[in-house]
């Protein structure tokens, strides 16, 4: 029941159209219901002209008087038409019965479709959000594959499975209690002993179901894994020819398809079983009830006639078909339930990263940066150990240390993607925390280790953020980060497009796109993470240069691994297993000749 109220927070946006499905079903049941009991009355007084049948009396709200009634007024019309005309007048009313049916049914599918296609957007859109809003830290453990198989085969899943069977739970339930009202009031000993084969019927789908819904949710956690594994080919396709490695991607490949098709086999045939298992119940149930109720009708018990006898039979054998979808629909929603346990665990899981409801606007970068008594650790090992550091407006300081020290971790604290354990952060007096998020970010501009290019233009890569770029603007970019010559070059200059993740591009050329789009940005701080790292002699000649006049009146932070890329920065600080163990000028540091950072000099030097 939690899974169908949380379902139901879905759809609650659009509780309109859902009220309005129901009003629509209730108006076509109550039409079906017409269409089917107009022909009992007429049959019961065209094979039976001879008999006389009286007024049925002062009108009273009872199932007597309605048939009375009904009977008087057959009679009637063949007294005045004859049965060829009274045949055309049932026929009529049928058709005008039937079109109404069929016309609230439509309008109900209609409000239902609505809701279907906007509940799904709207499930896409959260997870969506909800991805872009998820801390940095998430993505450590998470695999993309199992991510990707969330957005897109979960939600798809619950379309298919559970908004696709709420057009069924919507409609059929009103169909059946208006039917099973229209029964109580025929002959309840019947309704009665029809509802007590009920529960055993319930019983039996129900352990069929809860099978299925566990089933269900291993195959998707195998489809998950199933993705990641390509995804990593894909991304180490060159690695996996390299080392000679396709049997092993092959063979691991295989066994995971292998397995989720044995789990698809399971889930699929416990799904098929749910049509002919409600069959053969309703089977059973529509017999025991032709062999009672015939008994019934013999023997003249519970005011059961033959005709009533029919009309029950024939309004109950149109509850099995909205039964039999009722059933399907469950087994659906449980297959379904799988993916809403997997997309919730998305949409519930912690926003760590959070913007204070009063968060402060920040516009301009006055003074000065500093690192306050900062602790930072991943799974409970600390990974930053009392950071204390000030950087001053138009500063440049680097950040120095052997793999694993802290560095990125250091730098990605200053733009809020991560939080400290302890301490604090502040700009201009303010801890980050208590400023809002996008305008922080607006102040720095990033340059990360490995560049990031999306498959689109070179200009929208250099503008990334920027709604309506100034041409100009973008091309001079690009000339600081000596991009332009090599874009013209290519076949549509600046509107050609650089492959999924700048595959197009050499990783020099990536990553001057990288560092064109932090100059186009103009913040007034940069933080440059290993920015020339992948860059070759020349293409890191000729960038550092740029990076030099862009770093001009700009506080810089900027890790690297090439110490001689640093050797002009205001201030040096070394960190080592995650503390701050030197800090000085590149002359200071090398005059210590038992230093940390003249030892690293040295074995680069060497």
């Amino acid at each position: 029941m939690g899974k169908l109220r949380l379902l139901l927070k879905y759809i609650a946006p659009y509780k309109w159209s859902a009220l309005k499905n129901i009003f629509y079903n209730i108006l076509s049941a109550v039409f079906a219901l017409f269409s089917l009991t107009l022909i009992v009355p007429f049959l019961n007084i065209l094979f039976k002209t001879s008999e006389v049948v009286q007024p049925p009396g002062d009108f009273s709200l009872t199932l007597e008087y309605l048939n009375n009634f009904s009977r008087y007024f057959f009679y009637s019309i063949i007294e005045r038409r004859g049965p060829a005309g009274a045949l055309l007048m049932v026929s009529a009313a049928y058709l005008f019965a039937s079109f109404f049916k069929n016309g609230f049914i439509f309008l109900a599918n209609n409000s239902m479709a609505f809701i279907r296609s906007s509940t799904v957007r709207d499930l896409r859109k959260k997870m969506y959000g909800k991805v872009l809003r998820l801390p940095l830290s998430y993505f450590t453990d998470a695999r993309k594959g199992d991510l990707m198989t969330r957005v897109s085969n979960d939600v798809q899943e619950i379309e298919v499975s559970v908004m696709s069977s709420l057009t069924m739970l919507f409609r059929d339930p009103v169909i059946i209690i208006i039917f099973v009202v229209y029964l109580f009031v025929t002959s309840y000993q019947l309704t009665l002993f029809a509802l007590a084969l009920l529960p055993v019927s319930g019983w039996l789908i129900g352990r069929v179901s809860r099978t299925l819904r566990s089933s269900s949710l291993a195959g998707q956690e195998r489809l998950g894994r199933l993705l990641s594994v390509v995804e990593e080919t894909l991304s180490g396709l060159r690695i996996i020819k390299g080392f000679n490695a396709e049997k092993k991607m092959k063979d691991e490949f295989s066994g995971i398809n292998n397995n989720y098709s044995k789990i698809l086999k399971r889930v699929f045939r416990k799904a098929y079983l749910a049509s002919p298992l409600s069959e053969v119940l309703s089977s059973i149930v529509v017999i025991m009830l032709l062999y009672v109720g015939g008994l019934l009708a013999l023997k003249g018990g519970g005011n059961m006639s033959s005709d009533r006898l029919i009309a029950f039979v024939l309004v109950f054998s149109q509850i099995i078909q909205p039964a039999k979808n009722i059933t399907t629909a469950w087994f659906s929603i449980q297959k379904g339930m799988a993916s809403i346990d997997r997309v919730e665990e998305i949409l519930e899981a912690e926003e760590k990263i959070t913007e204070k409801v009063n968060a402060k606007d920040i516009k301009e970068f006055n003074e000065s940066i500093e690192f306050r008594g900062v602790w930072y650790a991943y799974n409970s090992d600390p990974v930053l150990k009392d950071i204390n550091l000030t950087i001053r407006k138009g500063q440049t300081v680097a950040v120095v240390g052997k793999s694993g020290a802290g560095k990125s971790t250091l730098a990605d604290l200053l733009p809020r993607f991560i939080d400290p354990g302890q301490g604090s952060v502040l700009i201009d007096g303010n801890d980050v925390r208590d400023l809002k998020t996008t305008n922080l970010r607006y102040l720095m501009g990033i340059v990360s280790q490995h560049p990031i290019l999306f498959n689109t233009t070179f200009v929208e890569n250099i503008a990334f953020g920027v709604n309506e770029p100034d041409m100009e603007k973008v091309i001079n970019a690009a000339r600081i980060a000596n991009a332009h010559e090599f874009i013209m070059e290519t076949e549509h200059g600046y509107q050609t497009t650089v492959g999924e993740g700048g595959n197009k591009l050499s990783g020099g050329q990536r990553q001057r796109i990288s560092i064109a789009r932090a100059i186009m940005a103009n913040p007034p701080v940069l933080i440059l993470d290993e920015a020339t790292s992948a860059l070759d002699t020349e293409s890191e000649r000729l960038v550092q240069d740029a990076i030099l006049k862009l770093m001009e009146n700009r506080t810089s932070l900027v890790i690297a691994h090439r110490l001689s890329t640093i050797q002009n920065a205001d201030l040096i600080v070394v960190l080592d297993e995650g503390k701050i163990v030197e800090t000085g000028t590149h002359t200071e540091l090398m005059n210590r000749e038992d230093g940390f950072y003249a030892r690293l000099r040295s074995f680069q030097a060497i």
